[in-house]
Protein backbone atom coordinates (compact mmCIF):
# COMPACT_ATOMS: atom_id res chain seq x y z
CA UNK A 1 0.00 0.00 0.00
CA UNK A 2 1.35 3.43 -0.85
CA UNK A 3 1.46 6.27 1.74
CA UNK A 4 -1.28 8.24 -0.07
CA UNK A 5 -3.69 5.29 0.21
CA UNK A 6 -2.87 4.87 3.90
CA UNK A 7 -3.48 8.56 4.67
CA UNK A 8 -6.73 8.51 2.69
CA UNK A 9 -7.91 5.44 4.59
CA UNK A 10 -7.14 7.11 7.92
CA UNK A 11 -8.97 10.31 6.92
CA UNK A 12 -12.01 8.27 5.82
CA UNK A 13 -12.01 6.33 9.08
CA UNK A 14 -11.80 9.50 11.19
CA UNK A 15 -14.76 11.08 9.39
CA UNK A 16 -16.90 7.95 9.06
CA UNK A 17 -16.45 6.77 12.66
CA UNK A 18 -16.06 10.00 14.63
CA UNK A 19 -16.76 13.30 12.87
CA UNK A 20 -20.03 12.21 11.21
CA UNK A 21 -21.54 11.63 14.68
CA UNK A 22 -20.74 15.09 16.02
CA UNK A 23 -23.94 17.19 16.22
CA UNK A 24 -22.11 20.32 15.07
CA UNK A 25 -22.54 21.18 11.41
CA UNK A 26 -19.60 23.61 11.63
CA UNK A 27 -17.18 20.89 12.74
CA UNK A 28 -18.42 18.37 10.15
CA UNK A 29 -18.33 20.89 7.32
CA UNK A 30 -14.86 22.15 8.28
CA UNK A 31 -13.55 18.58 8.08
CA UNK A 32 -15.37 17.91 4.79
CA UNK A 33 -14.05 21.14 3.25
CA UNK A 34 -10.52 19.85 3.90
CA UNK A 35 -11.25 16.19 3.04
CA UNK A 36 -13.54 16.22 -0.02
CA UNK A 37 -12.36 17.35 -3.46
CA UNK A 38 -14.98 20.13 -3.44
CA UNK A 39 -17.80 21.30 -1.21
CA UNK A 40 -19.92 24.01 -2.81
CA UNK A 41 -21.20 27.10 -1.06
CA UNK A 42 -24.31 26.50 1.02
CA UNK A 43 -24.01 22.71 0.91
CA UNK A 44 -25.25 20.78 3.95
CA UNK A 45 -24.14 17.27 4.92
CA UNK A 46 -26.17 15.82 7.75
CA UNK A 47 -25.01 13.42 10.46
CA UNK A 48 -24.33 9.77 9.72
CA UNK A 49 -23.13 10.21 6.13
CA UNK A 50 -20.12 8.15 5.04
CA UNK A 51 -17.57 8.92 2.35
CA UNK A 52 -15.17 6.41 0.83
CA UNK A 53 -12.24 8.23 -0.79
CA UNK A 54 -13.46 11.78 -0.31
CA UNK A 55 -10.76 13.11 -2.66
CA UNK A 56 -12.95 12.03 -5.60
CA UNK A 57 -16.21 13.56 -4.32
CA UNK A 58 -17.20 16.95 -5.78
CA UNK A 59 -20.35 18.48 -4.25
CA UNK A 60 -21.93 21.46 -5.99
CA UNK A 61 -23.47 24.57 -4.46
CA UNK A 62 -26.50 24.30 -2.16
CA UNK A 63 -26.62 20.50 -2.06
CA UNK A 64 -28.47 18.74 0.74
CA UNK A 65 -26.97 15.37 1.64
CA UNK A 66 -29.43 13.87 4.13
CA UNK A 67 -28.56 11.64 7.07
CA UNK A 68 -27.10 8.19 6.54
CA UNK A 69 -26.00 8.57 2.91
CA UNK A 70 -23.03 6.67 1.47
CA UNK A 71 -20.91 8.29 -1.24
CA UNK A 72 -18.43 5.67 -2.42
CA UNK A 73 -15.75 7.33 -4.51
CA UNK A 74 -13.22 4.50 -4.22
CA UNK A 75 -12.94 3.89 -7.96
CA UNK A 76 -14.08 7.02 -9.78
CA UNK A 77 -15.51 10.51 -9.30
CA UNK A 78 -18.86 11.49 -7.87
CA UNK A 79 -19.86 14.93 -9.05
CA UNK A 80 -23.05 16.84 -8.27
CA UNK A 81 -24.42 20.04 -9.75
CA UNK A 82 -26.14 22.84 -7.86
CA UNK A 83 -29.30 22.43 -5.74
CA UNK A 84 -29.11 18.63 -5.63
CA UNK A 85 -31.11 16.89 -2.90
CA UNK A 86 -29.97 13.42 -1.86
CA UNK A 87 -32.48 11.77 0.44
CA UNK A 88 -31.75 9.87 3.66
CA UNK A 89 -29.76 6.64 3.40
CA UNK A 90 -29.22 6.91 -0.35
CA UNK A 91 -26.10 5.24 -1.77
CA UNK A 92 -23.99 6.46 -4.66
CA UNK A 93 -21.48 3.86 -5.81
CA UNK A 94 -18.53 4.04 -8.21
CA UNK A 95 -17.18 0.54 -7.68
CA UNK A 96 -18.59 -2.95 -8.05
CA UNK A 97 -17.58 -6.29 -9.52
CA UNK A 98 -18.10 -7.86 -12.92
CA UNK A 99 -20.42 -10.83 -12.26
CA UNK A 100 -19.08 -12.60 -15.38
CA UNK A 101 -15.44 -12.24 -14.40
CA UNK A 102 -13.72 -15.50 -13.42
CA UNK A 103 -11.43 -13.57 -11.06
CA UNK A 104 -14.14 -11.25 -9.57
CA UNK A 105 -12.61 -8.22 -11.33
CA UNK A 106 -13.56 -4.70 -10.31
CA UNK A 107 -15.90 -2.70 -12.49
CA UNK A 108 -16.84 0.93 -11.98
CA UNK A 109 -17.23 4.42 -13.37
CA UNK A 110 -17.94 8.06 -12.59
CA UNK A 111 -21.34 9.15 -11.31
CA UNK A 112 -22.55 12.60 -12.39
CA UNK A 113 -25.69 14.22 -11.01
CA UNK A 114 -27.08 17.33 -12.72
CA UNK A 115 -28.45 20.55 -11.25
CA UNK A 116 -31.80 20.30 -9.41
CA UNK A 117 -31.75 16.51 -9.40
CA UNK A 118 -33.58 14.83 -6.53
CA UNK A 119 -32.43 11.42 -5.30
CA UNK A 120 -35.08 10.14 -2.86
CA UNK A 121 -34.92 8.01 0.29
CA UNK A 122 -32.75 4.85 0.09
CA UNK A 123 -32.19 5.10 -3.66
CA UNK A 124 -29.09 3.35 -5.01
CA UNK A 125 -27.10 4.84 -7.89
CA UNK A 126 -24.76 2.29 -9.48
CA UNK A 127 -21.33 2.97 -11.05
CA UNK A 128 -21.11 4.80 -14.37
CA UNK A 129 -24.57 6.40 -14.16
CA UNK A 130 -25.43 9.98 -15.09
CA UNK A 131 -28.50 11.57 -13.54
CA UNK A 132 -29.66 14.42 -15.77
CA UNK A 133 -30.57 17.94 -14.76
CA UNK A 134 -33.88 18.11 -12.89
CA UNK A 135 -34.30 14.32 -12.83
CA UNK A 136 -36.01 12.53 -9.92
CA UNK A 137 -35.05 9.09 -8.63
CA UNK A 138 -37.88 7.58 -6.58
CA UNK A 139 -37.47 6.18 -3.09
CA UNK A 140 -35.84 2.75 -2.98
CA UNK A 141 -35.01 2.76 -6.68
CA UNK A 142 -31.94 1.05 -8.08
CA UNK A 143 -30.50 3.06 -10.97
CA UNK A 144 -28.28 0.97 -13.24
CA UNK A 145 -28.59 3.14 -16.38
CA UNK A 146 -28.30 6.87 -16.96
CA UNK A 147 -31.40 9.00 -16.44
CA UNK A 148 -32.29 11.73 -18.96
CA UNK A 149 -32.90 15.30 -17.79
CA UNK A 150 -36.28 15.93 -16.11
CA UNK A 151 -37.26 12.26 -16.15
CA UNK A 152 -38.83 10.70 -13.08
CA UNK A 153 -37.67 7.12 -12.53
CA UNK A 154 -38.70 4.55 -9.95
CA UNK A 155 -38.36 0.85 -9.20
CA UNK A 156 -35.77 -1.89 -9.35
CA UNK A 157 -34.45 -1.58 -11.94
CA UNK A 158 -35.44 2.09 -12.22
CA UNK A 159 -37.73 2.86 -15.16
CA UNK A 160 -39.22 6.11 -16.41
CA UNK A 161 -42.58 6.75 -14.75
CA UNK A 162 -43.05 10.43 -15.58
CA UNK A 163 -41.56 13.77 -16.47
CA UNK A 164 -40.76 16.69 -14.17
CA UNK A 165 -41.42 20.34 -14.89
CA UNK A 166 -38.57 22.03 -16.76
CA UNK A 167 -39.24 25.32 -14.95
CA UNK A 168 -37.19 24.70 -11.79
CA UNK A 169 -36.01 27.87 -10.07
CA UNK A 170 -35.58 26.82 -6.43
CA UNK A 171 -32.36 27.11 -4.48
CA UNK A 172 -31.91 24.69 -1.61
CA UNK A 173 -31.28 26.13 1.83
CA UNK A 174 -31.74 23.37 4.41
CA UNK A 175 -29.74 23.38 7.62
CA UNK A 176 -31.74 21.48 10.27
CA UNK A 177 -30.65 21.91 13.88
CA UNK A 178 -28.65 18.99 15.32
CA UNK A 179 -28.55 17.07 12.04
Amino acid sequence: MNPKTIVGSILSRIYNQIITSIPSRKIRMAYLNAYLARVGTGTSVQMGCKFLNGRTVYLGDRNVINFGCLLDGRHSKIQTGADVSIGPEASILTLGHDPQSPDFADRGGDVNIGDHAWIAYRAIILPGVNIGEGAVVGAGSVVSRSVNPYCIVAGNPAKVVGERSHDLTYQLNYFPWLL
